[in-house]
């Protein structure tokens, strides 16, 4: 019999709150029985939209939250205030041990904020870094860091590759994943001070695969599985790729649906096609995990929807059940032995 996974999910978080946070809630425990959702966030509000799906009652609860922190607050001010937020309610059932995975779409400063004060850092790991799942020619390569340092550290990235290199072989099941830093040419002289400082480093790495150097232009043809980078150019190289698929997609709709004889051609085409540009779907994917704390935290995309929400309460499934954070407690415990 399969562990139950309990997921604490902000119903108050992002753009289309609450109504495909609950939805999408309600399509993951439908379609699997081994997931129970705890929505958090004001329960009048849940209630009503629970009301309008029809689900296994033993497995959605809500825990009433009364506060939501917004995107325009300070977040390490909100988090220090707002204690009765759903942000801060559902960080804590995953500190106590109520609950086994956190996912948000809210304010990603406060969710990053929150991961750190509240759920805490597995002892030895320096800054806990998102990681972010994109799509490749090849399958998909994870993105680490996509947002949460933008003042990273040489030994802060080889942390990112170690814990990078875990998920990608117990959660996505590659074997020695290769990892790659970002850098502007593939010679080892060349980057930043950071990159420079780095790359012996993770040269040096022995649990690790690193193949050297990757330019941005190869991350999409799946040149590495694993994509070492510091926070900023992280985030600017995910918010590039987000925006370039989705005005992709859009123009190649409104050119096939331009003269008749290309809406013919569409028709004969969309079942590959569609096939093919689901690949590219973010949502597909599910959210960005925060690695390295004591639990689980999960941020999802601040316009989510009911898919993507599901798809990433399936990825906490699949992380509870691979013992990531297990793995990468042991990592760490090793490191500390060795020194």
């Amino acid at each position: 019999m399969q562990e139950t996974v309990r997921v604490a999910l902000d119903a108050m978080g992002g753009d289309n709150a609450p109504g495909e946070l609950v939805k999408g809630a309600v399509d993951a425990v439908n379609a699997k029985e081994n997931i129970q959702v705890i929505l958090v966030g004001k329960e009048d509000a849940i209630k009503a939209e629970l009301s309008k799906h029809t689900y296994p009652k033993d497995r959605i609860e809500i825990r009433s939250a009364s506060e939501v922190i917004t995107t325009e607050e300070a977040p390490v001010t909100a988090i220090r205030r707002k204690k009765d937020s759903s942000i801060v309610v559902a960080q804590t059932m995953v500190k106590k041990g109520e609950a086994d995975a956190f996912v948000s779409a809210g304010s990603t400063g406060a969710i990053l904020v929150g991961g750190q004060l509240v759920v805490g850092r597995i002892r030895g790991v320096e800054r806990p870094p998102l990681a972010t799942l994109i799509p490749t020619t090849k399958g998909v390569s994870l993105l680490v860091d996509s947002g949460a340092n933008v003042d990273a550290r040489a030994s802060h990235m080889v942390q990112f590759a170690k814990m990078g290199s875990i998920y990608m072989e117990h959660v996505i099941g590659i074997k020695k994943p290769r990892v790659a830093i970002v850098n502007v040419g593939v010679e080892e002289e060349k980057g930043s001070a950071l990159v420079k400082e780095t790359f012996p480093l993770l040269k040096e790495c022995s649990d690790i695969h690193f193949t050297g150097s990757i330019e941005a232009r190869e991350i999409p043809h799946g040149g590495a599985d694993v994509i070492v980078a510091e926070g900023f150019s992280g985030n600017v190289i995910l918010k590039l790729y987000e925006g370039l698929g989705s005005a992709l997609i859009g123009e190649i709709k409104k050119g096939m649906m331009s003269t008749f004889r290309s809406k013919m051609g569409a028709l004969l085409v969309k079942p590959a096609l569609k096939e093919t540009l689901k690949t590219f779907d973010a949502t597909e994917y599910g959210g960005a995990p925060m690695l390295g704390l004591n639990g689980l935290v999960v941020k999802t995309h601040g316009n989510a929807s009911a898919k993507e929400v599901k798809n990433t309460i399936f990825q906490c499934v699949t992380f509870k059940e691979q013992k990531i954070n297990e793995k990468i407690k042991a990592c760490f415990i090793k490191k500390e032995e060795n020194e």
